[in-house]
């Protein structure tokens, strides 16, 4: 057989071989942009640069291989799969989050590990190989007919890392044009990544990380100041109505995973309610249920959603607050009922480590960690996340009846998570016909939870709790991505999920039950920021000293808008997504986005307030009137075997 060749010299360039290996990941990455992103692609210009933006970071990473005389082969075939792994990682990553992999994802991902294992593989496809295509291909050349060839002289590399910078100023220069202050406004990964590129953006990330934690160290007193202005300006009084109205009840927060408001009053075809208890408490007079209450998370999910409801100020825009700022100083609701004489725990059938809750609950000041070591995890009552729901809550009766009231607690259920698929025995009821098996389940796994739910009211009535203690349930994030969007158009009756639906799509439900305080049906827009004040003004505690970005959602002065971690918000008459300005009864693009500018000027300011306190840790330089800061220092989960204690200093 005669063997493949080319003239002598292409045989023997190191250089045509590095030209192979760019056109092959340059190609690859623009169709994964075009086929896996949902990147908002919307003239000329970002078409074009969404096709220029990877070959800069091909050339100047592949071109790296140009400055070993020896293995140049090998050195440029290792740098295409590891630059292929992150392309691959960030494609199965957005596939759930619609977001993509940052450093603290990775720090996360060391904390969580073992636990993520049957969403990640729901995740991939068969032909998800074909995204390694050009590094099986290099390999083979390299074998073949680029067997011999060497390197002679480090010049071509300085030529290629002159063309990709040139190549990278180009393509910044274009991205600056169509969306200006793109690296210092943007708190949206979906723009950096369609100007710049995923890998370029996962350069500017650790530049961001490297910034993030030099800010702490250089921060100091004065650095509050600022901070504390907004936050009087922008307090939100207690309604009279309403302040004090359970002073000294016991509070029970309920985190129900992934469970979106569009669930609350749905009905399956044959008429089947998917959730007929919550459906009840939207109805019942000591309840409060708001109906356009939007989470406000990050990629830290769930954890974001505990951080936002205990100290009222957002998440990070990248990785978790539990992971990267678990030494920060806090003043959590834990803390700060602390000085009412409220003991307080958190109940959650996982381990103590999974999302370092274990760090983090001593910086909120919580008394104790009922985790995994208190419950019966045997395979019957377990997914992969934990205790399911019902031996949850049945086993968490005793332990909470333990407590010295007045205690101040925290449930965290598991069940209803993605990809939502249920054990055989665990539910009866009926599956949706959407075409799309994630969505089809989740009706079956919100229907459990709701029955779990149900269990642990009649418990509590039945134990002598349920009549001085504030109950509030609330959705974490959202639970089906915007990949399930067409079966969701069919869920929702509509031709297709515009972007003002998507973001109403993002409510998820809030239930306030207290008792002897007349409830109903609350439309004001809100957010997770915006229960601390809510509560704590319920409780009778006043919160205008503390540095939090809440308002008071029964206040006569709250804002009615809810901003997103990206800087997309939603109002009452507005809604801005991705720059863009919609009519929020109607949700028709709005030609003048002036209505939108005044919030939207609101909203960055806002989150870059809130970025300051978190990424400085300003709050260590602060003590409000009244409150008594509390050492983590003082605190450890030890377990049942010994018992949870309160050093004393």
């Amino acid at each position: 057989m005669n063997k493949i060749r080319l003239p002598k010299k292409f045989n023997n360039s190191h250089i045509t071989f590095f030209a192979i290996a760019v056109i092959l990941f340059w190609l690859k990455s623009y169709v994964a942009y075009r086929i896996e992103f949902n990147l908002g692609i919307d003239n000329n210009l970002q078409k074009f640069l969404l096709l220029i933006n990877p070959l800069s970071s091909a050339l100047f990473f592949l071109g790296l291989a140009l400055l070993f005389k020896k293995h140049t082969k090998l050195v440029m075939i290792i740098i295409d799969f590891l630059l292929s792994f992150l392309l691959y990682a960030n494609i199965t990553y957005y596939r759930f989050f619609n977001d993509f992999i940052t450093v603290p994802v990775l720090l996360q991902t060391k904390t969580n590990a073992g636990q993520l294992g049957d969403s990640a593989l729901s995740l991939m496809h068969p032909l998800d190989v074909l995204y390694f295509a050009d590094f099986f291909i290099l390999i083979a050349l390299a074998l073949t007919v680029f067997k011999h060839i060497s390197v002679t002289n480090r010049k071509p590399f300085k030529i290629v890392l002159l063309f990709a910078i040139t190549t990278f100023l180009f393509n910044l220069g274009l991205a600056e044009k169509d969306r200006p202050q793109l690296l210092t406004r943007s708190f949206d990964r979906n723009y950096l990544v369609k100007y710049l590129g995923a890998y370029n953006f996962t350069i500017y990330d650790v530049i961001q990380n490297i910034k993030s934690s030099s800010q702490r160290a250089l921060a100091d007193s004065s650095d509050i100041t600022d901070v504390e202005n907004y936050r009087k300006a922008n307090y939100a009084e207690p309604n009279p109505k309403y302040f004090g109205k359970a002073k000294g009840m016991n509070v029970i927060f309920i985190s129900m995973e992934s469970l979106q408001n569009f669930i609350i009053n749905y009905k399956l075809p044959d008429g089947q309610e998917v959730t007929p208890f919550l459906n009840s408490l939207t109805h019942d007079k000591n309840t409060f249920y708001f109906n356009n209450f939007y989470h406000q998370t990050g990629q830290g999910k769930t954890s974001d959603a505990e951080f936002l409801m205990e100290n009222s100020l957002y998440p990070m825009a990248q990785g978790a607050v539990f992971v990267n700022k678990a030494q920060n100083t806090y003043q959590a609701t834990p803390a700060i009922l602390k000085g009412k004489g409220y003991t307080s725990a958190v109940f959650h059938g996982n381990y103590k480590t999974f999302w370092n809750r274990n760090v983090i609950y001593k910086a909120f000041g919580y008394d104790q960690f009922f985790d995994a070591e208190y419950y019966n995890m045997t395979e019957e009552n377990t997914k992969n996340y934990g205790l399911k729901d019902k031996p949850f809550f049945k086993e968490s009766i005793p332990l909470l009846k333990s407590l010295k009231q007045p205690f101040y607690t925290k449930f965290i259920t598991l069940s209803n998570h993605f990809p939502f698929a249920m054990d055989p025995g665990d539910t009866d009821f009926p599956a949706g016909d959407y075409g799309d098996t994630v969505v089809n389940q989740y009706f079956q796994s919100a229907h459990y939870m709701d029955q779990a739910l149900e269990q642990f009211f009649n418990d509590l009535k039945a134990s002598g709790l349920y009549d001085h203690t504030v109950i509030v349930m609330y959705g974490d994030h959202y639970g089906i991505s915007e990949n399930h969007n067409d079966a969701m158009a069919q869920v929702l009756g509509v031709d297709e999920i515009t972007p003002a639906i998507n973001a109403k799509l993002q409510r998820v439900p809030l239930f306030i039950h207290v008792p002897g305080v007349k409830g109903g049906i609350q439309s004001q827009v809100g957010g997770e920021v915006d229960v601390r004040p809510t509560v704590l003004h319920l409780l009778g505690i006043d919160t205008k000293d503390y540095m939090e970005f809440g308002s008071d959602l029964l206040s006569k002065q709250h804002r009615n808008w809810a901003l997103f971690r990206n800087g997309d918000f939603v109002a009452s008459d507005v809604i801005q997504v991705k720059d863009k300005c919609y009519a929020a009864k109607t949700e028709e693009l709005l030609e003048d986005p002036q209505p939108c500018k005044e919030i939207s000027d609101n909203v960055n300011t806002e989150l870059q307030m809130s970025d300051e306190v978190v990424y400085k840790d300003l709050l260590r330089f602060y003590k409000p009137a009244g409150y008594t800061p509390i050492n983590p220092n003082d605190y450890d989960y030890l377990g049942p075997n010994a018992k949870t204690t309160e050093k004393n200093n």
